[in-house]
Parts: C-alpha cells; sequence; structure tokens
C-alpha cells in the first residue's frame, strides 16, 4: 500500500532537510582544515540533504519506484572523486539527515544533526588524532669553519621550545653545509623573527622555513 505525503508535510520535511544541512555545512565550514576548500562541496552538502529527502517521500514504501530509483542511478556516472574521506563522510551525514526527514523521523534528523556537529566541532577543534611533534622544518647553509652553527643553535634555543638536527650534508661542492632542523615554535607568531636573525648571523645563508 502506498502512503501518500501532503504537500504541507512535503515542504515542511524539506525545509528541516535544508535547515539541518545548513547547520552541518556550517560545521564542516567551521572546522576545515585543509587547502583545497570548494565553496560548490559546501552547497551540495546542503543541496544533497533536500534531494534525498524528496526521493524518499517519492519512493515511501513502493518497492517498483525504490527498484526504478536503483535502475536510473545506474546510469547516472558520478566522476567526482573526494580527495578528503572527511569530505566524504559529510556528504554522507547530509544524506542522512535527508532520508530522516523523507521518512517523516524527525526526531531522530534533529537530534542526529546536533550529535553530529558537537562531535564535528570536538574534534576539529581539539587535537584528538594529531601527532605532530614539530611545527616546522628549517634549513639553512653555513661554512664549515665558520663558527655560525654554534650561534644559530644559540638561537634556535630562544626562539624554539623543541629542536632536533635531523640532516647535516656538504653543499656547493664542499664550501658549505646544509642543516636541517626540526623545530616547535616557543611563540608560532614570531618565526618571522627567528628567520630574520638567522639570516643576519655572520656566514650563514638560504634560510628557509617548511611548514
Amino acid at each position: 500500500m502506498q502512503i501518500q505525503v501532503g504537500w504541507q508535510m512535503a515542504v515542511l520535511a524539506m525545509l528541516l532537510s535544508f535547515v539541518l544541512g545548513m547547520a552541518v555545512a556550517w560545521v564542516y565550514t567551521a572546522t576545515y582544515q585543509g587547502l583545497s576548500y570548494s565553496r560548490g562541496f559546501v552547497q551540495t552538502i546542503v543541496l544533497g540533504g533536500i534531494v534525498s529527502c524528496m526521493v524518499m517521500m517519492a519512493i515511501g514504501n513502493d518497492v517498483a519506484r525504490g527498484l526504478g530509483l536503483v535502475g536510473a542511478l545506474t546510469i547516472i556516472r558520478f566522476r567526482t572523486t573526494l580527495k578528503d574521506t572527511r569530505d566524504m563522510v559529510f556528504a554522507f551525514a547530509s544524506l542522512g539527515l535527508g532520508v530522516a526527514c523523507g521518512v517523516q523521523a524527525f526526531a531522530v534528523a534533529v537530534a542526529g544533526a546536533v550529535v553530529y556537529s558537537l562531535v564535528a566541532l570536538y574534534l576539529g577543534w581539539s587535537s584528538f588524532g594529531s601527532r605532530r611533534q614539530f611545527d616546522a622544518v628549517i634549513r639553512f647553509h653555513i661554512p664549515p669553519t665558520s663558527g655560525a652553527d654554534a650561534a644559530a643553535s644559540a638561537l634556535l634555543r630562544k626562539h624554539c621550545a623543541q629542536f632536533v638536527l635531523i640532516n647535516l650534508r656538504e653543499a656547493s661542492g664542499g664550501k658549505l653545509q646544509e642543516h636541517s632542523y626540526h623545530v616547535k615554535f616557543a611563540r608560532p607568531e614570531r618565526r618571522a623573527e627567528l628567520v630574520s636573525e638567522l639570516s643576519r648571523l655572520p656566514g650563514l645563508t638560504d634560510t628557509s622555513v617548511e611548514l
């Protein structure tokens, strides 16, 4: 037996899926930390929930309609790949909220959106899962007999909470040595000051920082 959904209930369900999708999209934007942010993907999070809500209301409990939807989806080729598995989870969360709204499980949709958003905010703003011990790699060149390495080490002790020499190799045919350090800044906002002071040391050249 096909259950008919009134237009008032349909509008209510889709509006709720829109509101919850906006909340999830805001959480995604607030906690995003990568380098390939996409405005289109954020909008997809919002729109995906509405589409899945509409599809679930259209199918209802009709098996034939469900099979027809599966057949239609096999024709469409989704070629977009998500570089971050976290993006995939946000897209799936949006679709899940839309499905819950589509079957009129409004309590599940609201509770799921609240719990998901709170957990995502906690994970995004905490250090959970992070194993990063150092902030950057600092490299510079000095002559082997200049004595600038001691002065450079003194500056690193001044500006860094922790530093470790990770590589020391010859450069320019043995005329210079390249020093590479893993560093953890005592005050990250003053890393430019460290680079400036290192660059002013006599004989020290080619100072670079890789974050």
